[in-house]
């Protein structure tokens, strides 16, 4: 038995709660699976995984497992990347993710990365704020990006690097389009952009409680016109339609070539939200991770968080 590959099929299978798609995940095959996972119950002389019909979760011996394998599969990669790198030239995979209206700031992040050091190969990935910290606290995640006043929620102890204090945006089409870049006009109350037919994310998206809060706060109260998950159709919905957008910062940043919209900051409450990095605290980084924590303490890293999020300058 080969007890790593066996372990990362464990994992794969925590983590698609379906024999099928984590062997597809693995790619192999799903009776190959299943006799790995066997194999690791003869190991152990426990049961770890509950089968009926279908995937029924694992069992309480079977959680103890899962946390040791993620540990080992996370130690193996640390070690990967040791070996493989030389000084001054990391070398290796470094998994991270940002809530859907970070991600602007996080691709910026990852660019810049891969751009100062050719040997990490990053992986971009959106996820909610509970999946997020799901992922810091069974070390699938390496580094992520999200709302920082979060970090209580979990038992796992985080560790934080602050970014940015978001503002928030009603995105909408202009009257008529700018010479050259999207223009950032007046302050408009929250009040009165509840008035205005909304796009907003779906319920289940941190995001989503901080706008309905704020327009709460102003006496509002808001049925929006699109409910959605991605925030691309956040943008999208307002270029093509007659919606608009509530966006922080980064997000408005990433669309400034859009000289067709405009963006006004909200006010009457002015709502901000501190975004930052984080990892999993007193885990031994990889080469990979190191590089990325060495580069947000840059000023060339600073100086793009300033520029692309934020109040915005207009």
């Amino acid at each position: 038995m080969n007890l790593l590959a066996s372990m990362r099929y464990l994992v794969a299978l925590d983590e698609h709660r379906h024999f099928g798609r984590a062997a597809q995940a693995c790619h192999i095959t799903q009776p190959a699976l299943s006799n790995a996972l066997r194999a690791l119950e003869a190991e152990y002389g426990v049961v770890i995984a509950r089968r009926g019909r279908t995937y029924a979760g694992l069992t309480h011996e079977g959680e103890l497992v899962l946390a040791t394998a993620q540990r080992m599969l996370r130690e193996s990669e640390v070690l990967q990347q040791a070996l493989r790198s030389e000084e001054g030239r990391p070398c290796g995979h470094l998994r991270m993710a940002a809530v859907p209206t970070a991600i602007p700031m996080l691709s910026r992040f990852a660019a810049l990365l891969q751009q100062r050091h050719p040997g990490i190969v990053p992986a971009v990935l959106t996820m909610s704020s509970q999946e997020l910290e799901t992922g810091l606290e069974t070390l699938s995640l390496d580094l992520a990006l999200g709302y920082i006043e979060r970090m209580h929620l979990r038992d796992v102890k985080l560790e934080a690097w602050p970014q940015s204090i978001e503002h928030y945006f009603l995105l909408r089409r202009a009257a008529r389009p700018a010479a050259d870049t999207l223009r950032i006009g007046q302050p408009i109350g929250w009040a009165e952009a509840a008035l205005q037919p909304l796009c907003l994310l779906t319920p289940d998206m941190h995001n989503r409680s901080i706008v309905d809060q704020a327009f709460r706060s102003a006496g509002a109260t808001v049925t929006p016109a699109i409910e959605t998950n991605s925030v691309l159709t956040l943008v999208l919905g307002v270029v093509a339609g007659e919606v608009c957008s509530v966006l922080p910062g980064a997000m408005v940043a990433a669309v400034r070539s859009q000289r067709e919209l405009e963006a006004l900051p909200l006010v009457a409450p002015e709502v901000t939200t501190p975004i930052g990095f984080m990892t999993q605290q007193g885990v031994r980084p990889s080469r990979a991770l190191e590089a990325a924590l060495a580069l947000l303490r840059t000023p060339q890293w600073q100086a793009q968080v300033e520029m692309h999020s934020g109040a915005l300058a207009a």
